[in-house]
């Protein structure tokens, strides 16, 4: 798995390109935190569920379902949001899905069981570029470094290019279109 921060790094920088009249200050933070409860299974391993049962590790919780519950969960709060209920959707929806997506891209672990309940299969990309992170106080070590500097790479910088982006279109959108010389 990416690290936590790198989960909500994806939902923060787009967001935040996209502007507060898009994207109010707690749609952003419902993205943030959407984009980061699927990691929230590694509890299990407390109560002795297994890495690769239902509900373990990259199970239930990564699923495309999870992603549309929470999206659903987001619209229906939409007032508490500052925003519309369809944009509560998309945005902590895709926030939600992009956690298990960045998952399939790392080089360790089982895979995400992405059509959970409808398949316990896991899967990855046929690309996974990305260093899995080590779970607990392992990240703090010359091994969790390493996964940052992977993370920088493969998930940060194309995010804050993605954001620069987005910035420069709502720019151009913004200017007023050059008056007509007859």
């Amino acid at each position: 798995m990416p690290t936590v921060i790198t989960h909500a790094v994806v939902p923060l920088l787009i967001g935040t390109a996209a502007g507060r009249r898009a994207i109010s200050p707690r749609l952003l933070a419902a993205g943030a935190v959407a984009a980061m409860l699927p990691d929230a299974d590694v509890l299990a391993f407390k109560f002795g569920i297994a890495y690769a049962d239902a509900f373990g590790h990259r199970g239930a919780t990564h699923s495309i379902a999870l992603a549309l519950a929470l999206a659903a969960l987001a619209a229906c709060a939409w007032r508490l949001l500052r925003t519309t209920p369809g944009r509560a959707f998309v945005f902590v929806g895709l926030a939600a899905l992009s956690h298990p997506l960045l998952d399939a891209l790392t080089d360790g672990g089982l895979g995400v069981a992405l059509a959970w309940p409808f398949s316990a299969d896991r899967f990855f990309f046929p690309w996974r570029p990305v260093e899995v992170s080590p779970i607990g106080a392992r990240f703090f070590s010359t091994r969790g470094l390493d996964v940052l500097a992977s993370e920088a790479c493969w998930v940060w910088l194309p995010c804050a290019l993605a954001a620069l982006a987005i910035r420069a279109a709502r720019r151009t959108a913004r200017r007023p279109a050059p008056a007509r010389v007859p």
